[in-house]
């Protein structure tokens, strides 16, 4: 099975496709869509919704279509980035997997949303390494960290990754700091000047008052089941620690690099895990998990027992999604 997405034929992408429907349809079956998402700290997002608010479907298959869409972008990202082999699609299966690994993930919700800006906020930053002028790359992460945080506000956390990132790869200088920031702040500047000559900037302003003062984080929305899940994927990605000799890794200071940045933004990611809202929908950890599961697998030498294990792992997810359809 690990084998078989490791090429890139014609029918892994039919393959792909296929498990994207499959995971899909029980969320097109039960038809329902939580607006309860809109929030006064969402504004790219609120858009977004009021724009598909004629239809529930159409929220759906937006969100279906942005998923699909971004399991084939970020599979690009890892072969770009030397992450995968350029002739694989494992990227695409394990961000199709963790993406949807329950119910309420295949739906439209801030961070379905925000993720497509997360990809390419992440792709820049992976990018810089290899520029010799590095500024227009981070402006453009600076743009689509404001963008994503305007879909799913939280991922204003990701800024300090963002600052970490840039001191790995030795782009750390005061004056480099400041252009990403001054991408983050600029659509902001002009939302809020937007707001300023309609004249309610006071209510949008108090929006974000209002989230600040209640902001706290809270275990609300972990049970065992998630807990066990939770755990057992933090688990298999340290499977290159337990077990070294079982991967044949590329061994470039740029590769590594970019593994390292990983690893720190998926302690962001279990951070944000407890913040407010459903933990399943605070995407970060799962993103993170997707490159360095994708990563492992591309550089796995035994495959027998990974490969049940995969494919356990895939018809779990799978019975996650239509159980609830027959219970």
């Amino acid at each position: 099975m690990i084998r078989f997405f490791r090429n890139s034929y014609i029918i892994q992408y039919v393959v792909v496709a296929l498990l994207c429907i499959a995971l899909w349809i029980p969320a097109f079956v039960t038809g329902g869509v939580d607006v309860s998402w809109r929030s006064p700290v969402t504004p790219l997002y609120n858009l977004v919704a009021n724009l598909l608010d004629f239809w529930p479907y159409a929220m759906l298959l937006f969100a279906f279509l942005l998923n699909a869409f971004e399991a084939l972008f970020f599979n690009s990202i890892l072969a770009s980035n030397q992450l995968i082999n350029k002739v694989n699609t494992l990227g695409s299966v394990t961000f199709l997997l963790l993406m949807n690994l329950l119910p309420v993930q295949t739906g439209f919700y801030p961070f379905a949303v925000s993720s497509l800006f997360l990809l390419m906020f992440i792709h820049t930053l992976f990018a810089i390494n290899q520029a010799s002028k590095p500024e227009l790359y981070l402006l453009n992460a600076g743009f689509y960290l404001s963008f994503a945080s305007m879909c799913y506000f939280p991922m204003l956390l990701l800024a300090l990754w963002g600052i970490i990132a840039l001191g790995l790869v030795h782009k750390g200088s005061l004056r480099l700091h400041l252009i990403p920031f001054l991408g983050l702040l600029l659509p902001y500047f002009f939302y809020f000047a937007v707001h300023f000559l309609m004249g309610d900037l006071h209510q949008v302003l108090q929006g974000y008052a209002d989230y600040f003062s209640t902001f706290h984080l809270t275990l609300h929305g972990f049970n065992w089941l998630r807990v066990g899940l939770l755990a057992f994927l933090l688990l298999v990605s340290a499977m290159p620690l337990l077990m070294p000799r079982n991967y044949s890794f590329e061994k470039t200071v740029s590769v590594r690099t970019r593994v390292t940045m990983t690893v720190i933004m998926l302690l962001f990611g279990v951070f944000m895990l407890f913040l407010e809202g459903d933990p399943m929908c605070s995407g970060v950890f799962f993103v993170a998990l997707s490159i360095l599961f994708s990563y492992e697998l591309a550089y796995l030498d035994g495959l027998r027992w990974s490969n049940v294990t995969f494919m356990v792992f895939m018809i779990a997810v799978l019975l996650f999604h239509y159980y609830p359809l027959f219970a």
